[in-house]
């Protein structure tokens, strides 16, 4: 397996937390079979496209996903250096669907060894109007039946239950004794008197400190005792000769005031509902797309004939397959397929699944077919 070749291995770091091993053995095939080999560890995107930035004359070699090897790919396209450089790709991951239909094989040392004695391959791609890069295929809609991000049924922000409110909270430190449940305080005062004495009213004996202004009694400035947030009574100091449990007797007292005197407030939710959180865009639900779809000029379907599917992908002769799969009325529809270089899809607000990532919402997109465009390195 000797080969002259000056290799750039960079790993992805999603790989090294999924399969440490994979990862280890690969190094070590491409390290014993290349003449010279730099390793590479990126902690995230940012280093991944600076190393391959800063390669030189060694050839990159990429162990991770499917999503690596499309960052490597949207980098070097980005740079305009496609062209010039032949990648290889050692599959470790769980997303790898993209990567055996490109013809990589599976397992570290095979895919090791493809990328040290295998050929280069050059592939189409499909780049679309905001230099976006699609190696394998394109499908429309991206997820059916999945509602979009920032959902509650998605588990998005708005989801989720009420944060605690006034009546929810646990009881203050120090509140356990007396405390009626998130609505009074406690109901044993340290005073020496029914108000209180002192300049700044201080020893109160019906001061409460379970929820604050909900209920019991607070004492003043000029050392009265205020009642105005709240029932005082059943915060009261215990008549001579009541014994230790008179708040048992007061405690249910009070808080049936309470409850009857303040009205209930309600939970509130942490953000609110809005329509357009809600709301599954065309094109992501589960329902038909009403889309256009032209394939070199010539439109295919227009709006008023709604679709379930739309697939592109690069062919095997050059030029793009278009598969679109129209809403079936009784009798199951024929798909209609057609070959072109350069594919439009507009209509309402779609997203659409590019190999393994998801894009959109958009209104209209154009993918433009480059004839081996880029270069894989697979067995001979």
């Amino acid at each position: 397996m000797a080969t002259d070749d000056q290799l750039l291995v960079v790993i992805d770091p999603l790989a090294r937390r999924t399969d440490g091993e994979a990862v280890r053995i690969a190094k070590d095939v491409l390290s014993a079979g290349a003449a010279s080999t730099k390793v590479c560890l990126p902690e995230g995107p940012e280093e991944f496209a600076r190393a391959l930035s800063r390669r030189g004359s060694r050839r990159p070699v990429v162990v991770g996903d499917d999503r690596a090897l499309l960052r490597a790919v949207s980098h070097l396209h980005r740079r305009r250096e496609l062209a010039g450089c032949a990648l290889s790709l050692v599959p470790v991951g769980t997303a790898l669907g993209l990567a055996h239909s490109l013809g990589v094989p599976p397992g570290a040392v095979a895919a090791a060894r493809a990328a040290l004695d295998g050929v280069e391959r050059r592939l189409d791609l499909l780049v679309d109007d905001s230099d976006g890069v699609v190696l394998g295929a394109l499908r429309i809609p991206a997820l059916p039946g999945v509602p979009p991000r920032d959902t509650p049924e998605a588990g998005g922000p708005a989801a989720g239950a009420a944060p605690p409110g006034p009546g929810r909270g646990k009881a203050a430190p120090g509140s356990d004794r007396g405390t009626a449940p998130g609505r009074t305080g406690t109901a044993s005062g340290t005073g020496t008197g029914p108000s209180g004495t002192g300049p700044s009213g201080t020893g109160s004996s019906g001061t409460g400190s379970g929820a604050g202004r909900e209920a019991g009694s607070g004492a003043g400035p000029d050392g009265a005792t205020r009642s105005g947030e709240g029932s005082a009574e059943g915060c009261a100091s215990p008549p001579s000769g009541s014994g230790s449990h008179f708040w048992l007797r007061a405690w249910p007292q009070s808080l049936a005031r309470t409850l009857s005197t303040r009205p209930a407030i309600p939970a509130r939710m942490s953000r609110p509902l809005r329509p357009s959180r809600i709301r599954v865009a065309a094109g992501g639900g589960p329902g038909p797309s009403r889309l256009r779809v032209e394939v070199d000029g010539v439109i295919l379907v227009d709006l008023d004939q709604p679709v379930e599917t739309v697939s592109v992908m690069p062919g095997v002769d050059g030029g793009a397959d278009v598969e679109i799969r129209p809403v079936s009325v009784g009798a199951e529809a024929a798909p209609l397929l057609a070959t072109g270089h350069r594919v439009t899809v507009s209509g309402a607000d779609f997203r659409y699944r590019a190999d393994s990532l998801v894009a959109g919402p958009v209104r209209t997109r154009t993918w433009t077919v480059r004839e081996a465009a880029w270069g894989l390195t697979l067995p001979g």
